[in-house]
């Protein structure tokens, strides 16, 4: 559907992105991931159109669209400040790209109320000024303009990131069922990392202008590539190099020079059985969130933090002396150049 091949964008003396490779295939939900100023928005605009790459093509439907200008490549856009005109109503919003693309008033009025009744905002909400409208309802209208015009591709900036928390959880959720029943190819950009496994089927992870990783979330999370993946994707321990050493000592087939992480998840207290790497440790601090709990453990100069479902029993408190456990196979190992270590 939408291909980069070897895309580099420089600023001057700056290479903002260098050897961008990309397939997003049709019907696909593909985000690209990354810190502040990682390149991946730089990447998004120049599949808009709005920057020229240095190097590389650009390509929709095997159709080079490198050189096409941005109201020709059939994208539609939503901007992390949704770009709404606020003076306008709602209904003058979603119809601005219709009145360019010069359709009649009929044919103008019909998509604008069946897009409309599809993200939800009723014939009242249509006649009301986008000013009137709460941060979530702006962003449904944004989705709407993008979509009305019956796009190949959506392509969306942070567009949850001015939202409270909350009402962030509900739209992403919302978006996604949108996706699917639209049926159309989405390209997402975003920073946090919680939103990028709820969302993608394929994610980028961008890292100084280039890619990291890519992979369905499951890949980049459990499988990751690289130590920024690793460190970005999620919380994780890092093993100390006194509990490596130890670990060496005990047999285990390890390297001093490498450096080992374990997810929250794969560490169990009080449970040996399910690991063959046990460590003595004392409860610092305890979080109860109801469908799990939070440990924080410390052991021999090592702090762990452990996620374990909630069962029902007592939690542990602090000051009580438990054991870690975890399986040696969970731990994920990279070496001094940062790259998983075979």
């Amino acid at each position: 559907m939408i291909t980069l091949k070897d895309i580099g964008v420089r600023f001057g003396d700056f290479q903002a992105l260098r050897d961008i490779n990309v397939h997003v295939k049709e019907g696909e939900f593909y985000t690209f991931l990354g810190p502040s100023g990682c390149g991946k928005t730089t990447t998004l605009r120049t599949i808009t159109g709005f920057i020229k790459p240095s190097e590389g093509n650009v390509y929709m439907k095997e159709r080079d669209i490198t050189n096409v200008p941005i109201e020709k490549r059939n994208i539609g856009i939503v901007f992390q400040s949704y770009a709404l005109f606020p003076t306008m109503t709602v209904y003058d919003n979603i119809a601005f790209g219709l009145k360019i693309q010069k359709l009649n008033k009929t044919d103008i009025d019909r998509k604008v109320k069946e897009i409309a009744k599809k993200v939800d905002l009723t014939d009242d909400k249509l006649a009301q000024a986008v000013a009137q409208l709460s941060g979530g309802q702006q962003q449904r209208v944004a989705i709407a303009r993008a979509l009305v015009t019956n796009p190949s591709v959506i392509c969306l900036d942070e567009p949850l990131s001015n939202l409270d928390a909350k009402l962030r959880v509900q739209l992403r959720n919302e978006l996604k069922q949108m996706q699917k029943d639209f049926g159309i190819t989405a390209i997402y950009v975003t920073h946090d990392q919680e939103e990028a496994l709820t969302l993608s089927d394929t994610i980028s992870v961008f890292n100084k202008g280039y890619i990291e990783q890519t992979g369905n979330p499951n890949d980049i999370y459990n499988h990751s590539k690289t130590e920024f993946v690793c460190n970005f994707i999620g919380d994780i321990n890092r093993l100390s190099d006194e509990t490596v050493e130890k670990l060496i000592a005990s047999g285990m087939p390890l390297k001093k020079e490498n450096h080992h992480y374990i997810r929250l998840e794969r560490i169990h207290v009080n449970n040996a059985e399910r690991g063959d790497v046990t460590l003595k440790g004392t409860v610092e601090s305890m979080e109860y969130y109801g469908l799990y709990i939070k440990y924080t453990v410390s052991s021999e100069g090592q702090t762990f933090k452990v996620i374990e479902k909630n069962d029902g029993e007592t939690p542990y408190s602090n000051g009580d002396a438990v054991t870690v456990s975890f399986k040696s196979s969970d731990l994920m190992i990279y070496g001094p150049d940062g790259l998983e270590a075979k």
